[in-house]
């Protein structure tokens, strides 16, 4: 136990890691936002805003698995959720309001009910979150409340992921069906959702919500809840026997996770143009888990990192050699799985753990070398 002399110094030494980390964040924000405007043409920025969205996702599954040890396979649906929301919003207040133009190829002349409330931006912006939490809140209280985990999880997700996926599809006279709402052509505040000053826009609103989400992400797992989910992560049966209920942490955790796939879908979808039925597919969900595989889970900075990586991989391979991609993907995953199981930032770890990398330790003087230990030797052999 610290005595209460070392307490004030431990506390400056947090205080001055955080300042530290805060600093590094400024820097890099300003570094996207700022500087790469001005780097790359628009259509790349595009791409990286886009991938900074999905970090976002990362960061909620990293949340739920590194942490938790839960692995989803089903965060498709919240990501699309959240899309769908703010989709909808814009085609009520597009050049189609006030009734999309697809109903009337169905035939449908009126809007339906549920349509309606998205006439709404404040409606939408807290539906945005809100959604994707109470469907993952309801399906985390239903699986943990049964003390289903691992395997049995992951594959209760996937089968949650298909049924929405096949729901979605079939529904064209609620919203389209399998061809998805197109929002490129809307309008928001004014601009054109297309328009190259809206994209940046949303480009500087993904850094900023991306910063925020980090931060929300490290203030859970630094604290008393975020030692509880590791601890639920390595030994729930010990958790129990504490005196703690791991079901409510679950349910709490799985619904912050749905929460931030919402908002990663809601900022991803006005800079792809459309959101469809396709990003409930099973393997969009997987690949999620790949991101944060490869950047280490259980680190909230691997997340990024190997999303960011991963999909500037797939963008180029795609482009150079389209027939490589998939081939690459599945070898990077047996990769990390059987050579990196801790991802990049466990290889840095391990790198900074090398002996001709670790800093010298700065230390007392070796007793041999110490004049008082050795006068007091001399008097002792006389």
């Amino acid at each position: 136990m610290k005595s209460k002399s070392e307490l004030p110094k431990s506390k400056l030494k947090l205080d001055r890691a955080l300042l530290k980390e805060a600093g590094i964040i400024a820097g890099i924000v300003l570094f996207l936002a700022v500087i790469m405007p001005l780097l790359i043409p628009a259509f790349r920025l595009k791409l990286l805003g886009r991938f900074l969205a999905l970090a976002i996702a990362a960061l909620g599954i990293d949340l739920i698995w590194g942490y938790t040890g839960l692995l989803s396979l089903g965060h498709g649906i919240f990501f699309a959720l959240g899309g769908y929301a703010i989709a909808m919003y814009l085609k009520l207040n597009g050049p189609e309001a006030p009734v999309p133009d697809f109903f009337s190829l169905y035939g449908v002349s009126e809007l339906p009910g549920f349509w309606r409330p998205f006439y709404s931006f404040p409606f939408t912006a807290i539906a945005i979150f809100v959604i994707p939490a109470i469907v993952a809140g309801l399906l985390g209280y239903l699986v943990f409340r049964n003390r289903i985990r691992g395997v049995y999880f992951s594959i209760l997700t996937q089968a949650a992921l298909l049924v929405f996926f096949n729901f979605f599809n079939g529904q064209q006279k609620l919203i389209n069906g399998t061809n998805g709402l197109k929002t490129d052509k809307d309008v928001i505040f004014g601009m054109v959702v297309s328009s190259d000053r809206a994209q940046l826009t949303f480009y500087i609103l993904t850094i900023l919500f991306l910063v925020l989400t980090y931060a929300l992400c490290r203030w859970l797992t630094s604290g008393r809840f975020g030692r509880l989910l590791v601890a639920i992560r390595d030994d729930e049966t010990r958790v129990r026997f504490s005196g703690y209920d791991p079901t409510w942490f679950k349910v709490l955790v799985f619904a912050i996770s749905g929460a931030i796939a919402g908002l990663a879908g809601a900022l991803y979808v006005p800079q792809t143009g459309i959101i469809t039925p396709n990003a409930m597919e099973v393997a969009f969900s997987i690949e999620m888990v790949i991101w944060v595989a490869v950047g280490g889970r259980g680190t909230l900075v691997g997340a990024i990192i190997g999303t960011l990586l991963v999909n500037f991989a797939q963008t180029f391979l795609s482009e150079e050699y389209p027939a490589v991609w998939t081939f690459f993907q599945g070898a990077l995953f047996l990769i990390v799985v059987t050579v990196l199981p801790d991802g990049l930032m466990g290889l840095l770890k391990y790198a900074r753990s090398l002996p001709f990398l670790r800093p010298k330790l700065i230390t007392y003087p070796q007793l041999e070398e110490n004049p008082e230990v050795q006068q007091e030797r001399e008097e002792f052999e006389r």
